[in-house]
């Protein structure tokens, strides 16, 4: 399992995330402070506070995940 921060600040980069989200057979969560929804749902990612920065819980080992990160990388909030 790995955790990071990710901004999202539009509703393009939603649809983006969602999208490269769905690429993946792995389980992806995102947290906003009691709240978790699945990260590859559009309305679900609408129903949390996207003024702030969101936890990614990728459920998938560091090497099978690599690719991903890469990839969402303009997601990241460092």
């Amino acid at each position: 399992m790995t955790k990071c921060k990710i901004k999202l600040g539009s509703i393009t980069e939603v649809k983006e995330f969602t999208t490269l989200a769905n690429s993946y057979d792995f389980e992806l969560d995102l947290i906003s402070g009691r709240y978790t929804v699945d990260a590859r749902s559009i309305m679900g990612i609408f129903s949390l506070d996207l003024t702030k920065a969101l936890t990614l819980v990728i459920h998938a080992e560091d090497e099978e995940c690599r690719d991903f990160l890469e990839e969402a990388k303009k997601f990241i909030d460092d």
